[in-house]
């Protein structure tokens, strides 16, 4: 069994976005996307942890540019070879604990990550997503809700309530993944610690947690 996230996340790129195709999660996925458009419409975007792309096409269509970055490669080749009609859209490999970006964007989207971020990490997650949003910006976070029956069943949780799943990829290997399911509440009271103005959307599947800064 394997605890790399980042190889764990090498290893599953070429079938990552068999998440994307469940039945019961395409009206989330439509709405969110419907959501994010209308947020970052004419914005100068950054998104981290962009995987495999799918979020950042959606994205592309509305928002002035979109900056995508990823700290695994395997991921950024596939998101790179697909097509982004607009021209709008860079993609850089980057570690959001070790960024090399110092520039700062109208809105941040981060699809994802929160899940697979130490709880004991979150303050140094967030004061960096922070850094890279102008004055009077958005940030939009979004993860999973955990639902019996479609989620990933949890392997155990650790002393500080972490909470990780065990995932078996095509190949066979099994992989243990650190996967938090913050509540609403939760969300709530650590981003509003770090002076953002919430909004909350409940969907079956998801949250997403829309932040601006005051």
């Amino acid at each position: 069994m394997k605890n790399d996230l980042i190889q764990y996340y090498a290893d599953r790129a070429a079938e990552y976005e068999q998440v994307y195709a469940k039945p019961e999660r395409q009206q989330d996925l439509q709405r969110m996307a419907a959501i994010l458009q209308d947020v970052f419409h004419n914005k100068n975007l950054l998104e981290i942890a962009c995987g495999t792309g799918w979020f950042t096409q959606r994205l592309a269509p509305t928002a002035a540019s979109v900056v995508a970055t990823d700290v695994n490669e395997a991921m950024l080749e596939i998101a790179r070879a697909k097509i982004y009609p607009g021209g709008n859209v860079q993609f850089r490999r980057d570690d959001i604990f070790q960024t090399n970006i110092d520039n700062r964007f109208d809105g941040l989207f981060a699809g994802f990550i929160w899940s697979h971020v130490l709880l004991d990490q979150l303050d140094q997650f967030l004061t960096q997503c922070l850094q890279w949003v102008e004055p009077g910006g958005t940030l939009v976070f979004v993860d999973n809700f955990f639902v019996p029956g479609s989620s990933t069943p949890r392997h155990h949780t650790d002393a500080q309530g972490n909470s990780y799943q065990l995932r078996r990829l095509a190949d066979g290997s099994e992989h243990l993944v650190l996967k938090n399911f913050p509540t609403p509440a939760f969300l709530r009271q650590v981003l509003e610690k770090h002076g953002l103005e919430v909004e909350i959307a409940e969907l079956g599947y998801y949250w997403m947690a829309v932040c601006r800064i005051r």
